[in-house]
């Protein structure tokens, strides 16, 4: 007699992607740390879909991918929920990430949680919550069939102070030099 073990299907989401999937046996997982991922699902259809962004912002914005973008990447993600057949009035969704994770610097964390949020009320999506903000990195495993999602922090480590710049002195003249 042999025993059926179920080992779910791990798939992994990189920065700058998103993935919809059905089945019940597959987790999406992803690594944040100042990024935000959104679960979004239909759980009457029992389909959901994870995506993965480094900075709010928009598609058109120069200077970047327009794939690490946080608008992109949420209609992306929703688009490909509702052409596999979830309904738009049916979505919900969490959010995970967006950490402080370094000192000194602008909290791009608070900003891609805060666009999230605004994402998700102004297309009518249903916030259920999750985690957002922190100073300290995740694993997110979501299960899109179900809506389940578990958050692993890492290990607190000791973020390093970006020094500010000195304020440089005009330069004073020590004498002439000429260069060949």
């Amino acid at each position: 007699m042999s025993l059926v073990q179920s080992n779910p299907k791990r798939i992994h989401v990189m920065q700058g992607e998103a993935r919809v999937e059905s089945h019940p046996d597959v987790v999406l997982t992803t690594l944040l740390g100042s990024c935000v991922a959104a679960c979004i699902r239909d759980p009457g259809a029992g389909i959901g879909g994870i995506n993965h962004f480094l900075l709010p912002g928009s598609s058109g914005q120069e200077g970047g991918r327009a794939e690490s973008f946080g608008l992109y990447l949420m209609e992306l993600l929703v688009n490909g929920l509702l052409q596999n057949g979830a309904r738009r009035g049916h979505l919900e969704a969490k959010l995970f990430g967006g950490a402080r994770t370094v000192d000194g610097l602008s909290d791009v964390g608070a900003k891609n949680g805060a666009f999230a949020e605004r994402f998700l009320q102004m297309e009518g999506i249903r916030y259920l919550g999750g985690s957002l903000g922190g100073d300290r990195g995740r694993r997110i495993e979501y299960w899109p069939h179900s809506g389940r999602a578990r958050q692993i922090f890492f290990e607190q480590t000791t973020m390093p102070k970006i020094p500010v710049a000195p304020q440089a002195r005009p330069p004073q003249s020590i004498g002439d030099v000429d260069l060949f």
